[in-house]
């Protein structure tokens, strides 16, 4: 049996090593830098395609941004998918004074970002990416960016006084997450990536406070068709993690797909060379299509 931090790191250089892949076009959606989206157009002049909303990963850290994702957003469009990678402010690269780890996320502004993003799409995909048809929207995202598309789809049922609520359930053909941080207790349980969870939400006495508006497995049911695709050798982000999460959905009466990969680890699901990552592909088209 191949040793798991090998394997993880095997797979993690893989990922790392494809080159960047510009965008056909990008639209800022706030006046901040990382207020960004990029745009990758269907391969092959194809029009009126599903659009899928891209959330990279990263543990909230500022070091991570959506660069690392864009192979995965070039490999989705040769499929024939408009997508939208969205960039947001994430974590500064001060450590925390308790530890090592540069900090996970920003509180609010991670969620106003999601928030103001996915709130945007709709308009600027009419301007700037005439290809896609954003009435067929499924949301993705990888790790950390695994539960702000879990979150994305669950703003409908964010605690009354939210400033992210919104009185309908969002117009989305459905999410699929991929090896989410999906359960923040079994991910602080855990420890999962240094402590992230709790960094983002911040100190002790905000956490339980603060969870009801974040955590995915706070925020159901939620109505809209999720799948969750999880590697079971995944190291980073356990998938025990995402068992959690589909526990908790089906306690709240819900039903959420979980695909669970043998001998595939946490980077496999958005590497293009990799065969999970085909895997990938085709449970979001099942869904926007």
């Amino acid at each position: 049996m191949p040793d798991p931090a090998a394997r993880d790191a095997a797979e993690s250089d893989s990922l790392f090593s494809h080159p960047v892949v510009a965008p056909d076009a990008s639209a800022a959606y706030g006046e901040h830098p990382d207020q960004v989206v990029d745009f990758y157009a269907p391969r092959g002049g194809l029009v009126d395609v599903p659009l899928v909303v891209m959330l990279h990963g990263g543990a909230w850290r500022a070091r991570y941004d959506r660069q690392h994702v864009t192979p995965f957003a070039e490999f989705l469009a040769r499929r024939g998918l408009a997508v939208a990678n969205v960039e947001y402010r994430r974590g500064s690269e001060i450590p925390q004074q308790r530890g090592s780890e540069p900090v996970a996320g920003r509180w609010p502004e991670t969620f106003d970002d999601v928030a103001a993003a996915m709130d945007a799409l709709p308009g600027l995909v009419k301007d700037v990416l005439p290809q896609a048809d954003a009435r067929r929207t499924v949301v993705t995202g990888h790790s950390a960016g695994g539960q702000l598309a879990l979150w994305a789809a669950a703003r409908h049922v964010l605690p009354a006084g939210s400033p992210w609520r919104l009185a309908a359930p969002p117009t989305l053909r459905g999410v699929v997450a991929l090896a989410p941080i999906a359960d923040f207790a079994k991910a602080v349980e855990l420890d999962v990536c240094g402590g992230a969870v709790t960094q983002l939400l911040g100190s002790e006495a905000e956490f339980d406070g603060r969870s009801a508006y974040a955590d995915p497995a706070a925020l159901l049911p939620t109505g809209i068709a999720t799948t969750v695709v999880q590697g079971r050798t995944d190291i980073v982000v356990p998938y025990a993690v995402s068992e959690a999460y589909v526990d908790a959905a089906a306690k709240a009466g819900e039903t959420v797909g979980l695909t669970l990969l043998e001998d595939v680890g946490h980077f496999p699901l958005i590497d293009p060379a990799a065969d999970a990552c085909a895997v990938v592909a085709e449970e979001i088209a099942q869904l926007a299509w």
